[in-house]
């Protein structure tokens, strides 16, 4: 007897983990020690036929956590004013919460191990969500502890370029540059620019992938 592996879908196109798009938003470099100001999560789905596409969308402004760093610098660039009563901005705590129970919910539709982050540039982005994890003290991340899918690299292998923008125009889409620097805006781009990456290979014939038949004791 051979054991049937169905590669149309999403428990086993990335081995069992599930991918969502993360961007965020600080008030600096270092995630120990800056504060996090906004984070956008966009988790994904594939569809009968195997394609890779958007699927749900977070998005919050965070409050900076007790003793954050807030470098002028960072917030000159991303034009956050983190004492701005109308960003309605919530804990780390509060959105994180609420991030993880959605992918948790999409592990287990999905019949998928762990959630594994992608953003680009990734090391950033995962260095700050585990930082907040920690502070607020929340056990069991989702999210696999160190390894990411980083659209950055992926864009350069597949498109030739790694900066957002360019790469989302080489790979047919618009980027509005007045929008970025949202982590809402930048995670929607960067979902469409991954699953692009993924659809594109498939296109090209590197998926799914020959595999050999996996032989079942039947004893």
């Amino acid at each position: 007897m051979v054991e049937k592996i169905n590669l149309n879908v999403l428990s086993s196109r990335f081995r069992g983990f599930y991918p969502v798009v993360i961007d965020v938003e600080s008030a600096g470099f270092n995630a120990k020690t800056d504060a996090l100001l906004e984070i956008a999560a966009i988790t994904l789905q594939m569809d009968d036929n195997g394609w890779l596409e958007r699927d749900e969308t977070q998005h919050f402004h965070v409050k900076p956590f007790q003793g954050a760093n807030l470098q002028p610098e960072a917030l000159i660039f991303n034009k956050i004013d983190p004492h701005n009563p109308f960003r309605n901005a919530v804990s780390e705590y509060d959105a994180l919460q609420a991030i993880f129970e959605t992918v948790r919910a999409g592990i287990k539709y999905w019949g998928c191990n762990r959630a594994i982050i992608v953003a680009h540039n990734a090391h950033f982005d995962h260095s700050f969500l585990m930082a907040a994890t920690e502070r607020s003290n929340i056990k069991n991340t989702p999210f696999h502890p160190f390894a990411t899918f980083d659209t950055a690299a992926l864009s350069g292998l597949v498109l030739g370029q790694t900066v957002l923008a360019k790469a989302c125009n080489i790979a047919g889409f618009n980027f509005d540059s007045t929008q970025a620097h949202s982590a809402l805006y930048d995670t929607q781009q960067t979902a469409l620019l991954f699953c692009e990456i993924v659809n594109r290979w498939k296109r090209l014939g590197g998926w799914p992938i020959i595999i050999p038949e996996k032989k079942v004791n039947e004893n």
